[in-house]
């Protein structure tokens, strides 16, 4: 059987967390856009045609809006990283990749964003 790589996408997601360094940025929670591609291998939820076997996107959702909501962080780069480390865990994705928004960070641009990826060795 030919290997099927399926890609998750978790577009837009808008959540509020405390994020910065500066004072204002410490004492209110502010939005962020958190977007994700996740590849995993598809053969076995292809197969049997059973919830058990594919990769659960709502699990990895529900987790990246705890920890980010629940949490704080001083630098974009922490949060990135965070919420990629819940985006590939699962031991049958091959990649994974986020992106994150952090609107209003400067006064004439939609919004500043730091990507990360990953790959399984």
């Amino acid at each position: 059987m030919t290997t099927r790589l399926a890609k998750i996408h978790i577009r837009n997601l808008r959540l509020r967390t405390l994020i910065g360094f500066n004072p204002e940025e410490r004492e209110k929670h502010q939005d962020v856009v958190i977007n994700a591609e996740i590849h995993y291998q598809a053969n076995p939820a292809i197969a049997s045609d059973d919830v058990d076997s594919a990769l659960n996107y709502k699990t990895i959702c529900k987790a990246i809006i705890q920890h980010v909501e629940q949490g704080q962080f001083l630098l974009l780069e922490k949060l990135v990283s965070d919420v990629l480390e819940l985006c590939s865990e699962h031991p049958s994705i091959d990649y994974a990749e986020v992106c994150i928004d952090k609107p209003h960070a400067l006064r004439f641009a939609d919004s500043v964003a730091l990507s990360l990826c990953y790959h399984r060795p």
